[in-house]
């Protein structure tokens, strides 16, 4: 039986509700400013290599500051590092605010301030996901992170149709300054944790703790087999880059199609979070995520295939809920899979290959579809996804067989 959003830890754990509201604060907030700095930049350049550019900054800054956040989350207090960096983004916010009120400020100023602003979110990121396991029972950590996505599904359609709004009547100014009021209310939350020793002694901090991080992970067949089965889902079958090649060959380049495209995956993965609830339940996390892993990938492979307009958002929709199971899944099997000198730079590495991945594979995919056409690129793309992630789960039974109530390894 389907069961619907589990909420028993928002019911059990007042510190969780508090870092809960925050963290869907802060994320809404990151949504605006998303929309809110590449309208400026084109505004003022009316070229898309700057709004490229925003892109690029904005991705190596999460990848490069989101890794060193992970050997730090593991080497000081969490909370005062969460505290750090959540207020360096909010003075970051508050200085684009100052430049779209007094100019707005040219566009190498912007880049400036985007890459400092996501450089100190993505410091603070790996720290910030160790709370859920610190604050709620380890039967309840797997729901937590359950919500916790919903509130990222929330934010993220949410977050860019607010913007636009505000864009249109407040225009750049107030757009930035919710994206700072809503990561300073991010900031109670953490406040009102209690101080935390290091996980590991400080110096540990750096590269070489990094790679160790990295040895841990490729070490431990659990671990390894939840990251190999996400980059298989994100670096061989992400199929965004196809929307609009797909649907000027089937629906005759409508741009209300074409958004409705997008929309499907994410209308998907809400209905999936909000009947989360069995996920959340699941004693063998690894099998799921290997299950929906596996749907994801076909569920693509048909998006290459079908003909109809309902059928191509219906294979939509399924891959965008089974792409949410897979998430919860890998986030509440990493969190009580890994011990807590490591939990820090796992983390890390988990969020880099969700956040780095889809740019890669959007880029295979884009290229793919250059040489074959965009639905032999889908198919192709979700089929080997499918046949990597059926390989794993013969090959790893460490992964299938894990126990939510077995000791981290």
């Amino acid at each position: 039986m389907i069961r619907l959003l589990d909420v028993r830890p928002l019911r059990a754990s007042a510190a969780f509700r508090r870092l809960w509201l925050g963290s869907s604060s802060a994320l809404f907030g990151s949504q605006v400013g998303i929309v809110a700095a590449p309208f400026q930049i084109w505004q003022a350049t009316g070229s898309a290599l700057w709004v490229g550019a925003h892109g690029l900054v904005a991705g190596v800054a999460m990848v490069v500051f989101g890794l060193v956040g992970g050997t730090l989350a593991d080497a000081v207090d969490r909370k005062r590092l969460v505290l750090v960096s959540s207020s360096l983004s909010a003075a970051a916010a508050g200085l684009l605010v100052l430049q779209a009120a007094l100019g707005p400020g040219p566009p190498g100023v912007v880049l400036l301030l985007v890459g400092v602003q996501t450089a100190a979110i993505a410091i603070g990121m790996a720290a910030r996901r160790t709370f859920v396991s610190r604050v709620l029972p380890r039967d309840l950590v797997t729901a937590g992170v359950a919500l916790s996505h919903l509130g990222f599904q929330v934010a993220l359609l949410g977050g860019p149709a607010v913007g636009g709004l505000v864009l249109a009547s407040g225009g750049l100014a107030w757009a930035y300054a919710l994206d700072a009021v809503c990561t300073l209310v991010s900031l109670y939350g953490v406040a009102r944790l209690p101080a935390s020793d290091p996980a590991a002694p400080a110096a540990r901090a750096g590269l070489r703790a990094l790679v160790d991080g990295c040895r841990f992970v490729v070490g431990r067949p659990v671990l390894g087999g939840a990251m190999t089965t996400d980059a298989a889902a994100v670096v061989l079958s992400m199929p965004v880059a196809l929307f609009p090649l797909v649907n000027a060959e089937r629906f005759g380049d409508d741009p209300r199609t074409l958004g409705l495209l997008y929309s499907a995956v994410g209308v998907g993965g809400m209905a999936a979070g909000l009947a989360s609830g069995s996920v959340a339940r699941a004693v063998r996390p690894g099998r799921v995520m290997i299950a929906a892993a596996a749907v994801w990938g076909l569920a693509l492979a048909a998006f290459g295939v079908v003909g109809g307009f309902a059928a191509t958002l219906a294979c939509l929709a399924v891959a965008g809920a089974a792409d949410t199971v897979s998430v919860i899944a890998r986030g509440g099997l990493v969190q009580l899979a890994t011990p807590g000198e490591y939990l820090g730079r796992v983390t890390a590495l988990e969020t880099v290959v969700g956040a780095g991945g889809p740019g890669i594979g959007n880029a295979r995919a884009g290229l793919v579809a250059a040489l074959v056409g965009p639905s032999l690129a889908a198919v192709s793309g979700g089929l080997a996804c499918a046949v990597v992630v059926g390989v794993q789960a013969v090959l790893n039974p460490s992964l299938r067989r894990w126990r939510t109530t077995d000791p981290a390894v």
